[in-house]
């Protein structure tokens, strides 16, 4: 019997010549354990087979029996861990315009990256395209407020309009890659136009901190006392950077430093410039290039083309790649983040360079003088423009409020009980922005209103800031420096308190409650650094501002 069962198994297989017909060769059976649970549907496939050609006797394993062996034998793949997901670069064959990196296209006339069709056809005759400025660009060259983002600067039907969401998915592959990030943030707005969760985007890169407009500061700022206290923030915010830069890209300020640090970090990397709308990331680029140009031939070429800027916020609307470096790798202008919470994202385009300061801030101080009955804050309202609204509910009587903005934003200050009614009248006359009463009719007003309660323990310094997202700060002091001097005599002066205030502001901005920033000559005199140990210190990213 057992001869009879070999005999009716060997049988099943096909002629060695059906197989190899050059060479046969002697049968391979698969061993016991792997055969087991497939045998008996095999071997019925097989008999079939068999029987249909005619033959009989020993015979080799069919072509699927010998892939069914080597799969069933081939050692088990675990799927690997922490497999990194791809994330395809943007093409390189899509050419941008070089002012705002919008893609060049030649359809629709109102969008941004629009060229004339004979202009385009032209330069892509002559392999020009990358020479190409669009529209759009050359009107905000010649100074035009052009709407860079649906309904709130931007053209119609927002699009290209870039949110933070959008960024990131953009430059997702930057954390799957090794380069440089040059993170900008705006001194006058440090608060709101502090990019968040940057190190999702970055990765373990190295980032350097570049706070720019630092020329716009107070007159008499010590700029080692900010960059301490940027760096304190910097920390608060737990974001870790190698090191923080002061600069300003009128005046060159510290730009020199921030050329030396990329040099010594970069290692043949490419450089991506991130930063929220308006921050200054193209004219920092064109300052970066203009420095380096004095000494570097393929710098002052790359000035030829530079990224286009502009009081519009987005007006870079796609990375814009620049070669500015020798030793490799290149230089990327990427599009400003939109950031709802800034007061950008509520006033018209039209009324958007009122929010930037043109020149040095000068802290205006409120009361001033005989300015409100009794020299004294309390039960008093101060409006910031159209866009802030301040009512002091309690407060010592020698509290000072010192306002640090843009100057075309005006400040008035009248009775609490008197404030609706006077905001009612004079929104969009005295009080603007909103300019207008055609803009007035899609003003939604001061929606939003924080209750703040601010302690304050040292009469020697202001209490705080209250920063309002995308405008400016307001230096909260409890006493003035001429009524401490009097304290002694003084019994309304206590040791330490709270003060009441309720802010008012456009529904999706924010405000913020932070330390003083040290301004003034008045700043490096109340400032403190921390005490450090010598590891701390260490660990502590440095600034510089030369």
């Amino acid at each position: 019997m057992a001869g009879g069962s070999l005999l009716s198994f060997t049988s099943s297989f096909p002629s060695p010549s059906h197989l190899l017909p050059h060479k046969p060769q002697n049968p391979k059976f698969p061993s016991s354990k792997t055969l087991t649970p497939t045998i008996s549907c095999t071997a019925e496939s097989s008999t079939t087979t068999a029987s249909s050609n005619g033959g009989s006797g020993a015979a080799s394993p069919s072509r699927g029996e010998l892939f069914l062996h080597r799969q069933l034998s081939a050692p088990v793949k675990k799927p690997p861990k922490n497999r990194k997901p791809v994330t395809p670069k943007p093409s390189a064959s899509v050419i941008g315009c070089y002012g705002c990196g919008a893609p060049l296209q030649t359809t629709e006339t109102d969008a941004p990256g629009y060229v004339d069709p004979e202009t385009c056809e032209l330069k892509k005759r002559h392999r020009q395209l990358r020479t190409v400025l669009c529209g759009r660009c050359r009107l905000l060259s010649h100074g035009h407020m052009i709407t860079a983002v649906g309904g709130n600067g931007g053209y119609s039907g927002g699009k290209q309009f870039v949110s933070a969401e959008e960024l990131r998915e953009k430059l997702s592959h930057l954390r799957y890659e090794k380069v440089l990030i040059v993170k900008l943030v705006d001194i006058v707005d440090f608060n709101g136009s502090f990019l968040a969760r940057i190190r999702d985007l970055a990765g373990a890169n190295p980032i350097i901190l570049v706070v720019t407009k630092v020329d716009l500061l107070p007159k008499g700022t010590d700029l080692n006392c900010v960059g301490d206290w940027v760096v304190e923030a910097t920390i608060k915010k737990k974001l870790n950077v190698i090191s923080v830069h002061l600069t300003s890209s009128k005046s060159l300020v510290g730009i020199a430093g921030v050329i030396s640090e990329i040099q010594k970090e970069k290692k043949g990397r490419d450089v991506y410039i991130l930063g929220s709308a308006n921050v200054g990331k193209s004219a920092f680029i064109n300052a970066l290039l203009k420095t380096m140009a004095e000494k570097d031939a393929v710098a002052a070429a790359a000035q030829k083309y530079k990224p286009m800027q502009s009081a519009v916020p987005g007006t870079t609307l796609g990375p814009i790649q620049i070669n500015a470096f020798q030793g490799g790798g290149k230089l990327f202008d990427t599009p400003g983040v939109h950031l709802h919470h800034r007061q950008a994202a509520v006033v018209h385009s039209e009324d958007l360079p009122s929010l930037a300061p043109q020149s040095r801030l000068r802290g205006q101080l409120f009361p001033v003088g005989s300015d409100v009955e009794g020299d004294n804050l309390n039960d008093v309202t101060l409006f910031w423009g159209g866009l802030v609204r301040i009512d002091v509910l309690k407060v010592l009587p020698e509290t000072r409020l010192t306002f640090y903005g843009p100057k075309a934003l005006q400040i008035h200050m009248v009775p609490t009980v008197d404030a609706d009614e006077y905001y009612d009248k004079e929104l969009g006359i005295g009080l603007t922005p909103p300019t207008g009463k055609k803009r007035l009719e899609h003003w939604s007003g001061l929606q939003s209103v924080r209750h703040l309660e601010i302690k304050y323990e040292d009469h020697h310094r202001p209490a705080c800031d209250i920063a309002i997202s995308g405008l400016g700060w307001i230096a909260v002091n409890p006493v003035t420096k001429q009524s401490n001097v009097t304290s002694h005599s003084t019994n309304t002066i206590k040791a330490s308190g709270v003060l009441h205030l309720d802010v008012h502001v456009p529904k999706p901005v924010e405000i913020f409650v932070r330390p003083p920033l040290p301004v003034s000559k008045e700043g490096g005199e109340w400032y403190e650094y921390q005490d450090l140990t010598e590891k701390e210190e260490e660990m502590r990213p440095k600034w510089h501002f030369l």
